[in-house]
């Protein structure tokens, strides 16, 4: 998709930088992709939280490997 947007000088700079990506357009996916990766894991991360993982009673780890080992 191709779009104009005005972005500092100074923002574009730091953003090539630190993605070291070899043209302005590169370094803005590269920056994007990891924006959006780090937003689904917090989005997941928090969903952890609110809601943790848990084992049922009747788990045992020992039963699960005799369980696979068939």
């Amino acid at each position: 998709m191709k779009i104009i947007a005005i972005v500092p000088d100074k923002l574009i700079n730091e953003v090539r930088k630190l993605t070291k990506g070899s043209t302005i357009e590169e370094s803005l996916i590269i920056a994007l992709e990891d924006f959006v990766s780090r937003q689904r894991l917090r989005r997941t991360i928090q969903k952890i939280k609110d809601r943790p993982l848990s084992f049922l009673e009747n788990y045992s780890a020992a039963r699960i490997r005799k369980i696979n080992r068939k």
